[in-house]
């Protein structure tokens, strides 16, 4: 055991279990489930997290009767074929010392999505609609209610044969249950409504069915929103009556506290919250919980370093912390914190773009500094080389440092040349934005997994044709970046226009008066610039080419972006192209009529157009064999860090 972080590996005694240390993976969705079964890629996923030393892995949520089906991803425990599933998951995951709980589940009306593209139709206490995702439910008879009740029991009782170590009935983010506790969605006036005695009923029989069903010695807990953190989302003095009246039934092992509410833009940012949210921030809920039941609290709420950890612990906050994407970006994060191998950790960023932003675009998990993750099957184990190669990787961006990483630990001899002074290609942009400083981490962990790999890293070299000679590598991944497109435009009585990064760089001075920030991908550039030029107290109108600023974003980090965006008074233009300028005149053409738009009063413009691959040096040009030559990354064609850095792997994985 580390003395560093004494409290956070002590052993945890929950219910029957005793779980080796305070490190959890939460339950999250990864959409690696097939028709609602546990597959290899599931069990491979979650067993290189308790390979990696969590002491308890959550599994993602199992529905547990069929109207729970609000994805065609999610698993499923309505049915005694489910078990062999389970069991190989829990085998896996058991012969790493690790626990590992099941999560029992239905959303209510938080249906996202149907298996053939129409609308299901959605039970809930009453029909009350959700605001996020425009469902109006049917309130649900008493039949029903029944089924779905007894629905949570049968599910409980399948993961207890399966070999699982315990349940949690999932109460958090405005699902079923805390829509039956909430007297703003739960007008019922029978015996499931009205007071909160009424309105609690639906947990209590739902928690006792999973008890009585999987019968003594399995652990039953519950997930719970400590504060909603929405208009009309539950507060934290309701959670607390709640959980305590649960706990004095002796109906909990454990509570497992987060935020949120599926149900509210403002309350989903909460489960999963972006990189703008504080380390630990929904720690002062867990404490509150904590001081009214006996059981374990355990607290979940960007938790990514193992002393932010120690400490919520070390300070009563709560029993144990959930690393959910901590661990995503970093399945090794306990075994390296235990062994005082704390600068290795890889840490997470909270840009959500592959972890919930791939399942909320139905795509399997992943992690844009960690492509391995969802795809350990084929990464996570590469071999190392009989034959040793000399590799030259010409760009220090995020994908030529993930070929560097990578390359050098399967055994190769490899170089990495940055023209610029400092590694890292376009996040050393981003994380000059408000709000994205972390975002800097990327380079920080990359450069870090190069270097410990024994790739060397030469900045301020420019590779031309006297340096490849010189070099003779065997083979050369180009990684040579991108640069910021200039589109023509009709420019008259020379405006200023300037490319974005030349502003976030500081480069270049604009003048007093209004900006216009012509935005055409809709990513973090544009709104992000914006946002920059608003922190100096200027007048900003975003134009975007598109239906909304930072349409291809993560929607939680969209949605906290965009609340910044309205307190700093950014004026935002939809669905427009920029055509032209003049002196103080920006001219624009809507994408849908076709007809002019003008924006008047201008100072000056700053594009951010996309930008246009650099493939200068051009290796075969300069003698090397195409087939030695690997592109990868914006050179290939631009895109984002994810696309480069699982290039870069991919690449290093072929060599």
């Amino acid at each position: 055991m580390t003395t560093r972080f004494p409290h956070l590996f002590s052993p945890l005694r929950i219910g029957g279990v005793t779980v080796p240390n305070r490190i959890l993976s939460s339950g999250h969705d990864t959409v690696l489930a097939e028709d609602g079964a546990v597959t290899d890629d599931l069990i491979a996923y979650h067993e290189a997290r308790a390979a990696g030393g969590a002491g308890l892995i959550v599994l993602q949520v199992s529905g547990v009767h069929e109207s729970a089906r609000y994805t065609t991803h999610v698993l499923m425990a309505t049915d005694d074929a489910c078990v062999p599933g389970y069991a190989r998951l829990a085998e896996a995951v058991h012969r790493h010392g690790a626990k590992v709980f099941g999560q029992l589940f239905h959303p209510g009306r938080e249906i996202l999505e149907s298996k053939d593209g129409t609308a299901p139709v959605a039970w809930a206490p009453s029909a009350t609609p959700s605001e996020r995702f425009h469902v109006m439910p049917r309130a649900m008879t008493e039949a029903e209610i029944h089924e779905v009740v007894d629905g949570y029991g049968q599910a409980a009782r399948r993961l207890r044969e399966a070999g699982l170590d315990g349940v949690e009935i999932v109460a958090s983010h405005g699902y079923l249950p805390a829509q039956f506790l909430s007297p703003h969605v739960n007008v019922r006036t029978d015996g499931w409504g009205g007071d909160l005695r009424g309105r609690l009923r639906f947990l209590r029989e739902a928690l006792r069915g999973a008890r009585d069903q999987a019968g003594p010695g399995f652990v039953v807990g519950l997930r719970v929103s400590g504060d909603e953190l929405s208009h009309d989302g539950l507060d934290t003095g309701l959670v607390l009556e709640a959980v305590a009246l649960l706990d004095a039934e002796g109906l909990l092992d454990y509570v497992s506290v987060c935020a949120g509410s599926s149900s509210s833009l403002s309350g989903a940012e909460h489960i999963a919250p972006p990189m703008v949210r504080s380390a630990g921030y929904t720690a002062p809920l867990a404490a509150k919980v904590r001081t009214v039941v006996g059981v374990p609290v355990m607290v979940a709420g960007r938790i990514n370093q193992p002393q932010e950890a120690e400490q919520i612990i070390a300070d009563g906050r709560a029993d144990a912390c959930a690393m959910t994407r901590a661990l995503i970006c970093d399945p090794e994060l306990p075994v390296k914190s235990a062994q005082g191998r704390v600068e290795e950790i890889r840490a997470c960023v909270g840009c959500n773009q592959a972890c919930i932003g791939h399942f909320q675009l139905g795509h399997p998990i992943s992690c844009i500094q960690h492509p391995e993750t969802g795809r350990e099957r084929r990464f996570a184990a590469l071999p190392t080389v009989t034959r040793r190669k000399r590799v030259l990787v010409i760009g220090g961006g995020p994908a030529g440092l993930k070929a560097a990483a990578v390359a050098a630990a399967r055994g190769h001899e490899v170089e990495l040349h940055e023209a610029g002074r400092r590694v890292g290609g376009q996040v050393l942009l981003a994380e000059r934005l408000p709000g994205r400083a972390e975002f800097g981490g990327v380079v920080t962990n990359l450069e870090g997994e190069a270097r410990r790999a024994g790739a060397r890293i030469r900045t301020g070299s420019r590779i031309d044709a006297v340096a490849l000679a010189a070099a003779a590598p065997d083979a050369v991944v180009l990684a040579t970046g991108a640069r910021p497109r200039r589109p023509h435009l009709e420019l008259m009585d020379e405006p200023v226009v300037l490319d974005a990064w030349s502003v976030i760089r500081g480069d270049a001075v604009l003048p007093r008066g209004r900006i216009v920030v012509a935005d055409w991908r809709g990513d973090w550039i544009g709104l992000g610039v914006a946002l920059h030029l608003a922190a100096q107290r200027r007048k900003v109108t975003l134009c975007v080419t598109g239906f909304a600023a930072g349409e291809h974003l993560q929607q939680y980090v969209r949605a906290a972006m965009l609340a910044e965006a309205v307190r700093a008074r950014v004026d935002i233009v939809p669905n427009v192209r920029l055509h032209g300028a003049d002196a103080d005149t920006v001219y624009l053409q809507h994408t849908l009529t076709e007809g002019p738009v003008l924006v008047e009063g201008v100072a000056g413009v700053v594009l951010a157009q996309g930008h246009l691959p650099v493939t200068d040096p051009d290796p075969v040009a300069l003698g090397i064999p195409s087939d030695r030559v690997l592109a990868v990354g914006d050179c290939v064609a631009p895109r984002t860090v994810e696309e480069a850095v699982l290039e870069g792997l991919t690449a290093a994985a072929a060599l």
